[in-house]
């Protein structure tokens, strides 16, 4: 829980080189933003001290000067595409975005939907925008992208999709998720500037991999390990290299494509300003890090805790074989086992001792609590009870919630909703104590720890319910499990 990265200094640093872009390019520049632009969590949790919403209150402090095209790929609109992680499709996700953007004073130039081939959905999607006033634009699939250049870059090509009128000297150009065709918009947009006399440049802002640590610090493989499904593989930069001499990191599919991208660029701008994608990056992260040991040491949790969730995965679903042998090299490459081992060694010994399933929770001050199955609670609701009560100084054998509180509510679970199970899930648990926090000052103060356990780790002995990880996540609490079920059954909720 160390600091480790300086917020205030990235924010500082990263605004600067943005402004040096813009004036590079004659006054207007088209960033494409890789990775998401607020809610990174991955960040946060690789990088302590960095805050989820960093980047966009980065731009805020630009919000004049920026403009935002959103881009989505029709494919997915039509395919109904879905955000593992908000559990949304990307054109909900497109509505979502732009709500944000306007509640923090961005001006949004429109809607990109790109690979447009007369998709049904696309068209509703398009008709949907138009009726609550926002512009969309086209972008069209091209044959021979991204290899023929000459097709590409002429009026068959760009020169096909629609132009985005933009005014202001930053375009930040984002998407739901990846495969939208950010870096495409990008480009079309160059090239139709170039058209119009207006000087106009590009450029990429990646957080990961952070081009000067060195390549198997744990930070990059942490986030080989967030990108394991997209094949994604950090290498050292061999262009930039061979241009300067100096050794940096990359990711395959950004060196795969720089040999493309710069020609693109030679014959929209008649010369590339760039010599490998490490110079097309604007990231400043690597520059930010206070504390070198927190942020291994937090890298290494994240790879474990990678590890854990992608066998849960493959234990319910028996998918991901490849990403999990993947998962388990970075692990045992970087010892990332071993930050979690003393927690799961915790929840497995309280397991055995009772022959229940159980957890175990470090808290801010290395502390570890554990929690049991009983007759009233499962394993996640009796751990979040008992670490509450350390953060808030209540002794662990002080009942915050009377059992004749907790035996209606399981009552009612059993006889009125037709549940089988009568335990508490957590976040009925956490009900419970609010409403006993009205007459005890200890479940007041239990309560009122709910903050302190943001950051903190939790590992179970079985894989918890949907429920209980959803609030345990809502908390702030990364949650890691053994992939084993609590029941040998073969259908699980």
């Amino acid at each position: 829980m160390t600091q480790g990265f300086s917020n205030d200094k990235y924010v500082q640093l990263q605004a600067q080189h943005i402004r040096e872009r813009i004036a590079q390019f004659g006054g207007k520049l088209y960033l494409e933003f890789g990775g998401k632009l607020f809610d990174d969590y991955h960040a946060s949790r690789v990088l302590p001290g960095f805050q989820p919403d960093t980047k966009i209150r980065m731009l805020q402090s630009l919000s004049d000067e920026v403009e935002v095209i959103i881009a989505i790929n029709s494919a997915h609109i039509e395919k109904s595409k879905v955000r593992g992680d908000l559990g949304i499709t990307y054109d909900e996700d497109v509505l979502r975005l732009m709500d944000i953007f306007k509640s923090m004073g961005f001006a949004i130039a429109g809607v990109v939907v790109t690979q447009y081939a007369n998709q049904p959905a696309a068209d509703a999607f398009r008709k949907r925008l138009a009726n609550l006033g926002v512009p969309s634009y086209l972008h069209y699939p091209i044959e021979g992208y991204p290899f023929d250049i000459e097709r590409i870059v002429s009026e068959e090509g760009y020169g096909k999709n629609e132009y985005v009128t933009t005014t202001r000297p930053l375009v930040v150009v984002t998407a739901p998720g990846p495969g939208s065709g950010k870096m495409a918009t990008c480009l079309s947009q160059l090239f139709h500037e170039h058209k119009r006399g207006v000087e106009a440049g590009y450029a990429k802002w990646e957080t990961f991999p952070i081009w000067n640590l060195p390549l198997n610090h744990p930070v990059n493989i942490a986030y080989e390990a967030a990108t394991v499904d997209l094949d994604d593989d950090n290498i050292i930069d061999p262009f930039h290299l061979e241009a300067y001499g100096k050794t940096t990191v990359n990711y395959n599919r950004d060196v795969e494509i720089f040999p493309v991208l710069k020609a693109m660029m030679e014959r929209i701008l008649g010369s590339s300003p760039y010599q490998s994608p490490t110079d097309m990056g604007v990231n400043m992260a690597g520059m930010a890090i206070v504390d070198d040991e927190a942020v291994r040491i937090a890298a290494r949790t994240e790879i474990a805790r990678r590890y854990y969730r992608c066998a849960v995965q493959f234990r319910k679903t028996a998918t991901g074989e490849k990403e999990l042998s993947k998962l388990k090299m970075l692990m045992n490459k970087t010892d990332a086992a071993l930050t979690l081992e003393p927690l799961r060694q915790a929840a497995l010994n309280r397991e055995a001792a009772t022959g229940l399933p159980a957890g175990a929770l470090r808290l801010p001050d290395g502390t570890i609590v554990t929690g049991k199955t009983s007759d009233l609670l499962g394993a996640a609701s009796s751990l979040l009870m008992n670490a509450l009560k350390a953060a808030a100084g209540v002794p662990q054998d002080v009942l915050v919630i009377s059992e004749e509180a907790l035996k209606p509510i399981c009552e009612l679970k059993t006889r009125h909703l037709n549940h089988k199970n009568p335990r508490l899930h957590s976040d009925e648990t956490l009900i419970a104590l609010s409403i006993s926090s009205a007459t005890n000052e200890q479940a007041a103060a239990a309560v009122d720890s709910c903050s302190a356990l943001a950051g903190c780790d939790a590992f179970f002995s079985v894989i918890i319910s949907p429920t209980d990880e959803k609030l345990f996540k809502s908390l702030g609490i990364n949650v890691s499990c053994e992939p084993k079920f609590e029941q040998r059954s073969l259908y699980h909720k």
